[in-house]
């Protein structure tokens, strides 16, 4: 399977930026020197979201004041090829073809590139010498950040032969809070992107050969979804704040829709779609983490563990899906020719690199049930799906309604009064909005809703940093608050994984088709329909 991630992040035009004194993360302490090295550095992941990333931490001051950048490659590239093609990313990615800022660009400029095959022991053994190198020249410390931008396939052999090398260096992680480093040593730190597996036995298989090289205290597995701001502001917003905590349970909430809408299909990416589909691409990963930071309980603290420890104990409390019974839990759908943006759209089946009987689901919308004191009886909603009408990424929290309606005239003339709604949008409008009902000017009594909002682009003075600058800068730093910890893969997998096998057990059964530019298969607000609701359109 190839490495894939969405391309609709973060892909609003950014000013370039200039060297700045200022910290606008509020750093506690700087980052320690170290030296990043990215395997699969020719690849697009690396030229479209890591190079821009690190240029930004370095022009923002908040990158290490010694660091360095290694390419590992298959590619033959001579350093001079490589650091232009860091260049030629900087510039693609701010849309301008002017000369990088001088005071941001060392880390362009002293790059450095070591061609090898991901299995050649020797090209490790010239990895490790460099490094040394390193160390001695730029002063690096030993501290060593090993980046898998690669294919998933990789995985295990990159990871394989940095132990054989002497590159992993277990149990020595940095993290000053908890794991201290041996005197001298430095740390090290492996970031591992996705997809982890491709199913629950796949992610475990995965996680043994980790931890046969890394202690897990080094092991940072990326969902760059958890460093969307308004993702981290979940966590604020309902901690922070008194007048919503006491309301977020079974008592007050009806039911929480979770919703991840794109308008553009797959793109490029069909072969990779035809072995993942919208399951596996979003809702496995991504959807499931917002979902257990919209349910989870308070952590004791703000630190990785606490908060892992309380995702990872909401995911053991949802209820498995019975096989027998996963029509009344999930939906899928395929798409096919419609219209959006009053623009023709082709068929799934007609995508290139796609089978014309292709059944892989481009929808998929799952219901999840929570056994426990907080939620017991409180249906979460997941959905997500290609080429529906616009893109849109939020969390809706309906509550329940007033227990006594004291307003029944107003309700006979303007119909149902509609529930509080509180929707913390995701993307492409970061922000939150809570709808309530007011009185409508005049003598007679009449309701009406209206919204409270708050957007990030108004309300304050910078647009957000990009999830990769986050999630680098937290790896340099130690914080493994926004990675996935391994028992939080396995229990994310364990949910879905009856699913995946009854849809695999009968390939055609219940695929549900929809037209481009609609919200998706009919059965799926059956789905929501059985319960006595129905979806919101964002």
């Amino acid at each position: 399977m190839a490495l894939e991630y969405e391309q609709l992040d973060d892909a609003l035009e950014r000013p370039r930026p200039s060297a700045s004194p200022l910290d606008p993360f509020g750093l506690e302490r700087p980052p320690d020197p170290c030296a990043v090295v990215i395997f699969g550095a020719t690849g697009d992941l690396t030229h479209r979201k890591l190079v821009p990333a690190l240029y930004d931490l370095s022009c923002h001051n908040v990158s290490p004041s010694r660091m360095a950048i290694v390419g590992f490659g298959r590619r033959a590239l001579s350093e001079t090829d490589f650091r232009a093609a860091m260049t030629e990313a900087i510039d693609s990615f701010y849309g301008d073809d002017s000369r990088i800022d001088q005071a941001c660009g060392s880390c362009v400029r002293e790059a450095r590139y070591l061609q090898g095959d991901f299995d050649d022991l020797q090209a490790y053994q010239r990895l490790a010498d460099l490094l040394a190198e390193l160390d001695e020249q730029q002063g690096t410390a030993g501290n060593r950040i090993f980046y898998l931008a690669t294919p998933p396939s990789l995985f295990p052999v990159i990871i394989e032969k940095l132990g054989a090398a002497g590159l992993a260096r277990r149990g020595a992680s940095g993290d000053v809070a908890e794991h201290a480093a041996p005197e001298g040593q430095g740390w090290t730190r492996i970031v591992v992107e996705k997809p982890f597996g491709h199913d629950l036995e796949s992610a475990h298989q995965l996680n043994v050969v980790l931890r046969e090289v890394f202690a897990e205290n080094q092991v940072y597995r990326i969902d760059h979804y958890l460093a969307k701001e308004t993702v981290q502001n979940i966590l604020v917003f309902r901690f922070a704040n008194g007048i919503f905590e006491p309301v977020w349970n079974r008592s007050f909430v009806d039911h929480v829709q979770i919703t991840a809408a794109e308008a553009l299909g797959v793109e490029h990416r069909g072969a990779y779609y035809e072995e993942a589909g919208a399951l596996r691409d979003m809702i496995q990963n991504h959807l499931v983490q917002l979902f257990a930071l919209t349910a989870m309980e308070p952590p004791v603290a703000f630190s990785a563990d606490a908060v892992r420890d309380e995702k990872v104990k909401l995911l053991r409390a949802v209820r498995s899906i019975p096989p027998e019974h996963v029509d009344q839990f999930a939906v899928r759908g395929q798409y096919v020719d419609g219209t959006i943006d009053e623009q023709p759209v082709i068929a799934y089946r007609r995508e290139d690199r796609v089978s014309p009987n292709s059944t892989t689901e481009t929808y998929a919308a799952v219901k999840l049930l929570v056994d426990n004191w907080r939620w017991q009886g409180v249906p979460f909603y997941l959905r997500t799906g290609k080429r529906l009408p616009h893109q849109a990424t939020e969390i809706a929290v309906q509550f329940k309604r007033p227990p006594h309606l004291l307003f029944r005239d107003a309700e006979k003339l303007g119909g149902q009064i509609p529930p509080n709604l509180l929707v913390i949008r995701i993307q492409p409008d970061e922000g939150l909005s809570l709808r309530f009902e007011a009185k409508t000017p005049g003598q007679v009594i009449g309701l009406q809703p209206v919204e409270m909002k708050f957007s990030y682009g108004s309300a304050l003075r910078e647009l957000p940093f990009s999830a990769y600058e986050t999630l680098l800068l937290d790896c340099m730093t130690g914080d493994a608050t926004l990675f996935n910890r391994d028992d939080q893969v396995d229990e994310a997998w364990r949910i879905v994984m009856p699913i995946l096998d009854r849809w695999a057990a009968t390939p055609g059964h219940g695929l549900g088709i929809y037209e481009a530019g609609t919200w998706g298969p009919e059965a799926a607000d059956g789905l929501v329909a059985r319960d006595g609701r129905r979806w919101r359109q964002p």
